[in-house]
């Protein structure tokens, strides 16, 4: 458990607040490129507590600049998308890309003040989807070399979903290795096509699908180590005495993890603070040996969704959609066949803010207790002035940041560590665009 003031240390993430300003010093994903209007790509956009506008720049990037106009306090988001920025309606000051005012068309024509008009504006950077953003001081650092963003297009695919909970609940279920042996059991039952079918796979040499094999060997062995993108978490599960599954998953610092999506796929998924209480998680999901089939994962998807807002159906004022005969006779939650919808239920159901103070942690929560070590640490760190994990300073640095390897497979029981690297090895020999 936590203390109080660590508690809140670990969630809060307004401006000035310290994990706020470390949070701001990584590229945070602020919005799709698809969900971006084609007609007028502008949207306002609530990010880490700031209320700020995006849009399309003249040269084809992306701009965010605050929200409300520095002179009467209107709302940018209904502004003019003209004149290489964004023009006020209530008396047509424009502002640029970056924040500064070009024009004010009432004053004076030799008045200089428009030249002491700014508003907040912020790097933004477009990947595999996502538009990235950079909210905090000096000069942004360089993009990692991770699998996410080195996949080819066509390898990928891009989506998000409001929560209302705080980030850092969603992101401590995904480095939780232990709950998919009950929360996401049974998916594999039902014939129909549902996001979460790689629940449904067989694990390569096993002969069983995935969902019965986590759920038949539900006391992993897990094992966290530091990386350095941040942690790396082992959950190995006894199958015979001599063969073991190993399932590898990521901590992407400070709010991402990596997780592998079947024999040849993986996903990354960024924890984004709206505010305290409200968080999008943002996905990049890669295929290392086949494009992927967008238009299907995306009709999945809005299948599950209400827009603009990317909120779940299925929430809490409909209690998930729980149904007490379905939990009874076909998933193990009774709330349809989405697994996001039942990670969804456990983080909100914690409520907006989790007490961390009145939990009691086992030796299966390692990875939940190693992040928050981490995490208080780099606060710290940040704080004095210090290195921070997986922020590069230079190009090089960032190609050093690779992967993260994300494994779902059977080893030998002894000798699984060199196991699991080599079939990762074969796997990018095999893929038309991974680096070995």
């Amino acid at each position: 458990m936590l203390k109080r003031e660590e508690n809140e240390r670990v969630t809060r993430t307004g401006p000035g607040t310290p994990l706020g300003r470390l949070m701001r010093a990584y590229w945070q994903p602020a919005a799709l490129v698809s969900e971006m209007p084609a007609d007028r790509p502008v949207k306002p956009v609530r990010l880490l507590g700031e209320d700020l506008v995006l849009f399309r720049t003249d040269d084809g990037g992306w701009a965010l600049v605050g929200r409300f106009c520095a002179h009467r306090g209107v709302d940018l988001a209904y502004a003019r998308h003209e004149d290489g920025g964004l023009r006020c309606l209530y008396h047509g000051w424009l502002y640029g890309p970056d924040g500064r005012c070009r024009e004010q068309p009432a004053e004076p024509p030799h008045s200089r003040f428009a030249e002491k008009v700014r508003i907040p504006s912020y790097p933004c950077v477009e990947r595999n989807g996502i538009v990235f953003a950079y909210l905090g001081e000096g000069d942004p650092p360089p993009f990692p070399a991770y699998d996410c963003f080195g996949a080819p297009d066509e390898y990928t695919f891009a989506f998000k979903g409001l929560w209302d909970c705080n980030w850092l609940q969603g992101l401590e279920g995904g480095i939780d290795p232990s709950h998919v042996s009950f929360l996401h059991r049974f998916i594999d039952e039902d014939p129909r096509d549902a996001y979460g079918q790689q629940f449904s796979e067989v694990v390569e040499g096993t002969g069983q699908k995935l969902s019965k094999l986590v759920g038949d060997a539900y006391r992993p062995d897990i094992e966290v180590e530091a990386a350095p993108h941040g942690l790396r978490v082992y959950a190995l599960r006894r199958l015979t005495d001599e063969v073991r599954h190993v399932r590898i998953t990521n901590l992407v610092f400070p709010n991402a993890f990596v997780v592998p999506f079947g024999n040849s796929k993986v996903f990354i998924q960024w924890h984004v603070p709206v505010d305290d209480e409200h968080h999008y998680w943002y996905m990049i999901f890669y295929d290392f040996a086949e494009p992927t089939d967008k238009a299907t994962l995306l009709a999945q998807r809005l299948r599950e969704v209400s827009l603009p807002d990317y909120r779940p159906l299925r929430n809490r004022s409909n209690n998930w959609g729980y149904d007490p005969g379905e939990q009874r006779d076909l998933t193990y939650t009774g709330m349809g066949l989405d697994i996001n919808v039942h990670d969804q239920w456990a983080v909100e159901s914690m409520g907006p803010i989790q007490d961390r103070t009145t939990e009691r942690l086992g030796v299966s929560d390692r990875a939940v207790t190693a992040n928050r070590r981490l995490l208080l640490r780099a606060i710290d760190a940040f704080e004095q002035g210090g290195a921070v994990p997986a922020r590069p300073v230079d190009a090089t640095d960032a190609a050093l940041l690779t992967g993260p390897l994300a494994v779902d497979t059977v080893a030998p029981a002894d000798g699984w560590e060199d196991a699991w690297r080599r079939r990762e090895a074969e796997r990018r020999a095999r893929s038309p665009w991974a680096k070995p």
